[in-house]
Formats: structure tokens, sequence, C-alpha cells
């Protein structure tokens, strides 16, 4: 079970979300294909659901596969495709059970019809779950979500005068969710890849050098006793720079 996880309700993020990175490399060091690294990655998730709830987390997102990843080789995007069915197959009931409630942020069009349909019945299966709500963005882009959002926007007839941050955030495929309070990469790369662009204006970072498939549940309560200790000011400063 590890450490007592002890950081006061007020100082845990709402909302962390996280950018899975490593499990090609996490296999390549063991000799192992790179669909291997995306198999243990998702043997993780399970651990990393499970801790969200337990460190009192209410949304998770996760960076599943990008409008990018499609440029992949073809085999590792089947691959990947087969490993999201075969995870919605094995771990709805019990994601359900666990009162898990799973949304899709990005686009379900260049989906096969059977994954499709599959993602939009587990969508509607767990609606009403509310101890947890998992965002998992498939087939998703920060860019392509604003261009989304603005054809929408140009196609309901919303004047130049009407658009206003609150407008736009309506038409966002994460409606619904805040916005994050702190954003995780694994692997040690130093770049937002094209996530959660506009959601993250005044997230909070949190950069380790760990591979997704090792990073477990100390690891995860490393990075939430980090963000405890951070000073949000939204670009303000705090009192303690006045006087």
């Amino acid at each position: 079970m590890g450490e007592i996880f002890q950081i006061p309700p007020e100082k845990t993020p709402q909302h962390v979300a996280i950018i899975m990175d490593g499990n090609g490399r996490w296999a390549l060091s063991r000799g192992k294909p790179r669909l291997a690294g995306h198999r243990a990655g998702t043997e993780n998730l399970r651990r990393i659901i499970r801790a969200s709830v337990e460190f009192g987390v209410r949304y998770l997102t996760i960076y599943a596969f990008s409008t990018e990843n499609w440029g992949r080789p073809p085999a590792e995007v089947k691959g990947l495709m087969h490993i999201f069915e075969n995870v919605i197959d094995q771990e709805l009931e019990e994601l359900h059970e666990e009162g898990v409630q799973l949304r899709h942020i990005g686009r379900l069009e260049k989906l096969t019809p059977k994954l499709h349909k599959k993602v939009l019945e587990a969508i509607d299966l767990t609606k009403d779950n509310s101890r947890l709500v998992l965002n998992i963005a498939f087939n998703y882009g920060g860019r392509d979500e604003i261009v989304y959002a603005v054809q929408n926007m140009l196609r309901d007839g919303v004047s130049a005068e009407e658009v206003n941050i609150d407008l736009i955030n309506q038409y966002l495929f994460t409606v619904g969710s805040p916005d994050p309070d702190l954003i995780i990469r694994t692997s040690g790369e130093l770049r937002t890849s094209n996530f959660l662009i506009w959601q993250s204006a005044y997230s909070e970072w949190y950069i380790t050098p760990t591979f997704w498939p090792d990073f477990d549940r100390e690891e995860y309560a490393k990075a939430l006793k980090t963000y405890a200790e951070r000073d949000r000011r939204y670009g303000g400063v705090s009192d303690e720079h006045y006087g």
C-alpha cells in the first residue's frame, strides 16, 4: 500500500492531467518491442486511477493518443487501438463499480465503428458516477480542439462581440471539467506536446525523468506533495511580497 498520504484536502489538486510518456523507451531499455511498453503503461494506469481516488483527486485527464500519433508506424497505431479496445472490454465493469465516470476528449471520427461504439457505450454506462471523472484524451490535440471550437461557434452564428473566455470554454472538449491544477509529464521531456494548451494557462507542471510504466503510487504522491508546497498566484503576487 505504501506510506500514508498526508496532504490537506485544500492543498490537493482537484484536477490532475498526465502526459504518459516513455512507454517505448521503457520497453527498448529492456529489449522488448514498443507495444510491450504500451501494455505496461496501461497496467500502470490502473494503479494511478486507484491512487487518484485514494488521494482525493476528483478529475484525472490522461493523454492516451494525440492527433499527431497517427504518424507512427501503422503496426504500432493498430496495436494501440487494440490495447484501447481491450482496456474497455477488461476494465469497464470494475471502473464502473468503483464509481469512475469515463469521458472522452478529442474526435471519435477516425476510430473504427466498433471502437467508436464501445467508447460511447462506456461513457453512457458511467455517466452518473461521481467518485472520479476520468477524461481520456484519445485522438486529441490542443490546436485541433481550438479549431473545432471556433468552427462550432461559427456554425452556431456566434458574433465577435459574444466571444469571451467563458463562451470558448463551453465549446471545448473539456466542457464540464475544471482547468487542470497540475500537469505531470513523465520521461523528462520539457514540452507541452499540444496537450490542453488552452486549459493549462495557469496549471502547475511537474516533470519527472521516470518512464510512465514506472510512475507508481509513491512517485505520484511525490508529485502531489511538490504541488502542495507551491504558491499559486495566477499572475498576481502573494501577500508575503507586500509590506
